[in-house]
C-alpha cells in the first residue's frame, strides 16, 4: 500500500496514511482517462445551435418563374438551399452531445487519476480541514503553510460552506466535495489537497 504523509492546517508532518491499492497504487489506464475526459466535456456542450430547414425559412411560398419556356433552370421557390436567403441543407440542430460509459469505466479512470497524483507526489492529505467561519485570508495562509503554490484541488469528505466560500476566490483553487471528485478536475490542478475523512470517503466508493 502507497503511504504519504499527513499534515496538519500549519504544515507539520503529524503522521502518514496508509491508501489502499485498488484505489491509489493501480497501473494508471491513459486510454480511459481520455475517454472520461472526453464524456465530461461533451456532457458540457450546450448544443443549442440550430439552422432553418426548407420548412422553416420565411417566404418562398410563389414559384419564381414557370416551369417552362423562359431558357432558365427551373425552381419551385426561391428559399430552396441553393438561394440566397434561402434554407440550409443538413445544418446543425439542437442536439446533446453527452454518451455513456460503463461504470467500471468510469471508476477505473477516476482510479488512474489518483494513482497518477500519488506517482507523481501532487497529494497533499490533511487530519482535518475546518473553519469556524469564511477567510479567504485564513484558507491562503493554509495553503501556504502546505507550500501549495501552484492549482489546486482542495476536497473535503462533506460539504462545508466555510470551506467552499473561503477557497472559490483564490485563483487556481476549486473546492470540491469526495462525491462529485471527477478525473477532468484532477487533471486540471497540479496538486490534490485531501482530508483523510475524504480519502476514506472515496475508497469506500471506489475500493
Amino acid at each position: 500500500m502507497p503511504k504519504v504523509a499527513l499534515y496538519n492546517v500549519n504544515g507539520e508532518q503529524v503522521g502518514e496514511v496508509e491508501l489502499k491499492d485498488e484505489v491509489f497504487g493501480i497501473e494508471p489506464n491513459e486510454h480511459a482517462v481520455f475517454d472520461a475526459v472526453l464524456l465530461q466535456q461533451a456532457a458540457e456542450r450546450l448544443g443549442t445551435h440550430s439552422t432553418k430547414s426548407r420548412g422553416e425559412v420565411a417566404g418562398g411560398g410563389r414559384k419564381p418563374w414557370r416551369q417552362k419556356g423562359t431558357g432558365r433552370a427551373r425552381h419551385g421557390t426561391t428559399r430552396s438551399p441553393i438561394w440566397r436567403g434561402g434554407a440550409i441543407t443538413f445544418g446543425p440542430k439542437p442536439r446533446k452531445y453527452g454518451f455513456t460509459m460503463p461504470k467500471k469505466v468510469r471508476r477505473l479512470a477516476l482510479k488512474s487519476a489518483l494513482s497518477s497524483k500519488v506517482q507523481a507526489g501532487e497529494i497533499i492529505v490533511l487530519d482535518q480541514l475546518a473553519m469556524s467561519e469564511p477567510k479567504t485570508k485564513e484558507m491562503l495562509k493554509i495553503l501556504s503553510n502546505l507550500k501549495v503554490e501552484k492549482k489546486a484541488l482542495v476536497v473535503t469528505s462533506d460539504l462545508d460552506v466555510n470551506v467552499v466560500k473561503s477557497a472559490r476566490n483564490i485563483p487556481g483553487v476549486k473546492p470540491v466535495q469526495a462525491n462529485t471528485l471527477n478525473v477532468y478536475d484532477l487533471l486540471r490542478h497540479d496538486q490534490l489537497v485531501i482530508t483523510k475523512d475524504a480519502v476514506a470517503r472515496v475508497e469506500e466508493v471506489l475500493a
